[in-house]
């Protein structure tokens, strides 16, 4: 193989991303908190080693905002949007390993910073761009180590894989596709190391904490992921799966990523060949069970796009109206992309679900508490405010703290296992997102279930919350605390 020599990094890549961290930091108080992030905070509140629906790290950095800055919208996202930031860097210095000069690694680097699906996950602070960060970083390892033949560096890869495990499943998929990859591409060498055994153990050792809890749990976890499975996979999951896959980064830049897996898979090494394999194998696994959750693959268009940047960079150079050319469209396209991803119109005019989730928590806490005051005092001792969703939970426990309301209880995922509240109580306000026809489930439990407060919110979005119901149950068939079991539900 021909050697690559080492380019001089350009600085300017780390300013693209701190201009992406700009971005989302300064829309980040716009609208309020996402559905996930009032989990979250619930979950911060309840430090664990593993949950059933992520691993401890989410969860972990929710709690460090909260000693930080407490229950504050802009503290919670502050580490997610720096995630993206280190995800550009890491784009750059991708393109970088693959041989790219100053141009092709701030044309890597500009390329990740307007993928539409990293903006959308970092402006809110769930898993999803804590596990892009990982997956970049390991990606960049793994075309360092093809470049250099250097194995020590599987001891970094070991460090990232373990760091993405600590944060969800899914980046322990794409090292193990990695390890394939090589297999296939005839690198057993490179993978059949002491250096890739160190990274392995490295790897396992962020594992143990999970395994153990799952082991302690039931595997949870592996039962929601079937059932997310059942909901999302399918024979009608595979074409939205992979007609989504068009739709990870700018319409405009798609001719670069697959310029990019053009680049790799014609590549004499076997490492980058990997990284094509990886997407591949991937690509089916991820169409074929969660064809529904579109962005589980999004990962690996960082490293496709600085390979592409890699391959353009010389044609670019020389053909100054297409380089200008593209600029333009992709400007005018990212600026449409980013009204309708980011909280930059008024908050009635917001559009997507994610958006939507972010809308109207405070004014369903007043309409709970306006209900739980409606109770007479002599019965709020032995009244528990039970939520269909765990983010209905959330809100309550988060936002309706020091009001006077109790702490309420959610059967959905983590929140069941927090157990009833009280398990004597005797009436329960029920609490569920539109759609959910709850009174048909707890009229197995109740010999009373009535509707008394229809969920709204003053903006008029029609999110997953609009048009649900507060219930008021009473008469229970069997003790609250014996019913608990019976209600779990993982999805």
């Amino acid at each position: 193989m021909d050697k690559i020599e080492e380019q001089p990094f350009d600085r300017r890549v780390v300013v693209i991303g701190g201009g992406l961290f700009a971005v989302l930091m300064a829309v980040s108080a716009r609208y309020g908190f996402q559905r996930d992030e009032l989990y979250f905070l619930d979950c911060a509140r309840h430090l664990q080693l593993s949950y059933v629906d992520q691993s401890a790290l989410a969860p972990l950095l929710t709690w460090v905002a909260l000693k930080l800055f407490g229950v504050s919208v802009v503290g919670v996202r502050l580490f997610s949007a720096l995630a993206a930031w280190g995800v550009v860097v890491f784009g750059g210095l991708t393109a970088r390993e693959f041989g790219g000069g100053r141009r092709a690694q701030v044309l890597a680097a500009t390329a990740t910073a307007l993928m539409p699906v990293l903006a959308a996950a970092a402006h809110v602070a769930n898993t999803t761009a804590y596990v892009f960060l990982a997956w970049s970083a390991l990606g960049w390892v793994v075309a360092r180590i093809g470049r250099t033949d250097d194995q020590r560096w599987w001891l970094a890869g070991g460090l990232a894989t373990g760091v993405g495990v600590a944060d969800s499943h899914l980046v322990a998929f794409f090292a193990i596709a990695v390890t394939v990859g090589a297999l296939l591409s005839r690198s057993r060498r490179a993978v059949l190391n002491r250096w890739f055994a160190g990274g392995v153990l490295i790897a396992v050792a962020f594992e143990v904490p999970d395994l153990w809890w799952q082991a302690t749990h039931g595997w949870a976890t592996i039962e929601m992921t079937h059932q997310l499975n059942h909901e999302n996979g399918g024979l009608i999951g595979i074409p939205i799966f992979l007609v989504a896959q068009l739709i990870m980064v700018l319409p405009p830049l798609i001719g670069v990523w697959l310029t990019g897996l053009r680049f790799l898979w014609r590549s004499r090494r076997p490492l980058w060949r990997a990284l094509v394999w990886a997407w591949a194998l991937l690509l089916v696994l991820f169409a074929v069970t969660t064809g529904q959750q579109v962005y589980y693959l999004a990962g690996s268009y960082v490293y496709l796009l600085a390979a592409g940047a890699v391959a353009l960079d010389g044609r670019l150079a020389v053909r100054r109206g297409r380089r200008i050319a593209l600029t333009v469209v992709t400007v005018v396209v990212a600026l449409g992309v980013a009204v309708s991803l980011l909280p930059i119109l008024p908050m009635n005019k917001a559009s997507g679900s994610t958006l939507a989730e972010t809308i109207g928590w405070p004014s369903l806490v007043s309409q709970v508490r306006t209900v739980w005051n409606t109770v007479p005092p002599a019965d709020q001792p032995h009244t528990v405010i039970f939520t269909d969703d765990y983010s209905e939970a959330g809100a309550i426990n988060e936002l309706g703290r020091g009001t006077g309301l109790p702490t309420a209880v959610s059967s959905q995922n983590n929140e069941w296992w927090w157990g009833p509240g009280n398990p004597d109580a005797t009436t329960v306000l029920a609490v569920a997102p539109g759609g959910d026809d709850l009174a048909a489930d707890l009229s197995k439990y109740f010999t009373s279930v009535r509707v008394v407060e229809t969920i709204t919110n003053p903006v008029g979005i029609h999110n997953i919350e609009w048009g649900g119901h507060i219930y008021l149950c009473t008469g229970l068939h069997e003790p609250w605390g014996q019913l608990w079991p019976q209600l779990r539900h993982y999805d």
